[in-house]
C-alpha cells in the first residue's frame, strides 16, 4: 500500500479554531498527507458543495460526528447528506446525558441500539465515541461496557478514543480485544507526559506522547479498525499538529 493510500483520516474538530475557509482547511489536510476526513455534521454545506471540495482535495468522508439530538430530530436529512457524500459511518461523539449508575448506561445502550437499527436499515453504521468518563466503574463494570453490552453489535459499534481510555485509567488493549469486530474507526490521540502541555489539555501529537503505538496500532487493526482518525482537542498550531501526527502514522505503515 502506498503511503498516500494509508487509511489515515483527521477529525476536523482538530482544526475548528482556524479562520481559514473550509476549502483551505481541507487543503491543509490533504497537504499533510491524509486520505480521509471525519466531519462534524455537514459544516454548513450542501452535499454537492461538500462533494466538490472533497474531490478537489482527493479526500474521502469516512465518518461524521453528529449529536444524538440532531440525528434523531433530523434523521432523514442527516442520513441523506452522508449517503450523498459517500460516508458510511455516523458516530455519536457524546451521550445526550451522562449516567451515574449502571442502569443509566444500559438504558443508553438500548436507546442507541434502536437508533443504530434505523441507521443500519439505511445501509450505514452507527458508532459511539468515548471520552474518559465512560471508564468509570458501576457495579463492577465500566459505563462503556454496560452501554455496549446493552446493544447488538450490528446496531452499535465503537470508535475507541485511545488517549481518553488511558486517561480514564482503563486498558485500551483489553477493551479493543473485548470489542473486536465493533471498532471500525479508531481515534488516534496521544497524551503528553503528566504535568506538561496543560495549555493543550494535556494532549500530544500522535507518536510524540506516552502511548505505546507499536502495541496499539496492530491491536486496533485486529479489533476491526478500518481507518485511524487523528484528533487533538486543543492544538496550539493545528496544521503542525495534524502534520506531525500523520507523518508518524505513515512511518508505521507496516502496522496499518
Amino acid at each position: 500500500m502506498s503511503s498516500a493510500a494509508l487509511p489515515i483520516a483527521v477529525q476536523l474538530y482538530s482544526l475548528r479554531k482556524m479562520t481559514d475557509s473550509f476549502d483551505a482547511v481541507l487543503g491543509h489536510v490533504a497537504a499533510a498527507g491524509y486520505a480521509g476526513v471525519e466531519t462534524i455534521g455537514d459544516h454548513g454545506l450542501s452535499a454537492a458543495a461538500m462533494n466538490d471540495l472533497l474531490q478537489k482535495h482527493n479526500l474521502k468522508a469516512i465518518s461524521t460526528h453528529v449529536q444524538y439530538k440532531a440525528l434523531t430530530e433530523n434523521f432523514d436529512a442527516v442520513v441523506a447528506f452522508h449517503q450523498a457524500i459517500g460516508n458510511p459511518v455516523i458516530t455519536l461523539p457524546v451521550p445526550p446525558e451522562r449516567p451515574t449508575e449502571a442502569d443509566g448506561w444500559k438504558k443508553l445502550g438500548r436507546m442507541f441500539d434502536e437508533l443504530g437499527a434505523r441507521v443500519a436499515d439505511r445501509g450505514m453504521k452507527l458508532l459511539y465515541h468515548n471520552h474518559n468518563f465512560e471508564m468509570v466503574e458501576y457495579d463492577g463494570a465500566r459505563g462503556l461496557v454496560w452501554m455496549l453490552d446493552a446493544a447488538k453489535p450490528e446496531h452499535l459499534g465503537w470508535e475507541p478514543d485511545l488517549a481518553w481510555i488511558v486517561r480514564g485509567q482503563a486498558d485500551p488493549l483489553a477493551l479493543l480485544k473485548q470489542y473486536a469486530g465493533r471498532c471500525l474507526r479508531i481515534h488516534a490521540k496521544d497524551l503528553a507526559p503528566a504535568g506538561t502541555a496543560e495549555d493543550e489539555m494535556g494532549f500530544a501529537d500522535v507518536g510524540h506522547g506516552t502511548l505505546d503505538w507499536n502495541a496499539l496500532l496492530p491491536a486496533a487493526k485486529a479489533a476491526g479498525g478500518e481507518w485511524f482518525v487523528v484528533e487533538h482537542d486543543l492544538p496550539k498550531d493545528p496544521v503542525r499538529s495534524i502534520t506531525r501526527s500523520c507523518a508518524f502514522l505513515r512511518s508505521k505503515a507496516a502496522l496499518l
